[in-house]
């Protein structure tokens, strides 16, 4: 097994499979945690990913994207899993309204994380977990709504931990089985 941090885009059609596996189950794999009760959404077309990127206002990183279009439109992954890019109710679930990524970047404007931070899964209580669209490699960021005080100076960018390298590490470390908050949790120290 390679570590996931030399993981590279000669890797991504791996990572989709096992995310594909993990996702919807398979005789070998079963769901994973993180992902609703009755598997995920359906994947998107490559014309609904256009039209979440024309609300965003930035491209998607192409893995990214990938997975919106090949595996699911959220509703597995990484903690509460990923966010969908389209609007979802899942009445079964403790919350009807699945995260959506595109209206949580419409909402944020005046009091939250940068633009270019895309919203990927809730980290619980405060913290979300979010990966930069413009930054080399995409690295994934853990935001701390309560992390940064405007009284004192402070921005959104005060409560901004950089948790993993890039969104291809932090997913490789989710689907080989590790903790996406071990690095996180690091930076703390």
């Amino acid at each position: 097994m390679t570590d996931a941090a030399h993981r590279t885009a000669a890797d991504d059609d791996e990572l989709l499979e096992r995310l594909h596996a993990i996702a919807r189950g398979s005789e070998t794999v079963p769901v994973s945690r993180g992902c609703l009760p009755d598997h995920p959404f359906p994947a998107l077309t490559n014309t609904e990913v256009d039209l979440a990127e024309r609300r965003i206002g930035y491209p998607l990183p192409p893995l990214l994207r990938r997975i919106y279009t090949e595996v699911a439109d959220g509703g597995f992954g990484p903690e509460d899993g990923l966010a969908s890019l389209a609007p979802r109710r899942v009445p079964q679930w403790q919350q009807p309204d699945w995260h959506c990524a595109t209206t949580l970047h419409a909402q944020r404007a005046e009091r939250g994380p940068s633009a270019s931070w895309l919203f990927l899964t809730g980290g619980g209580c405060t913290m979300e977990w979010y990966v930069s669209l413009i930054a080399v490699d995409h690295p994934v960021l853990l935001w701390d709504a309560d992390g940064w005080e405007a009284d004192w100076g402070e921005d959104p960018h005060d409560g901004l931990r950089y948790a993993a390298p890039s969104l291809r590490e932090w997913l490789w470390t989710w689907a080989d089985g590790g903790n996406v908050w071990d690095e996180a949790l690091a930076l703390f120290d």
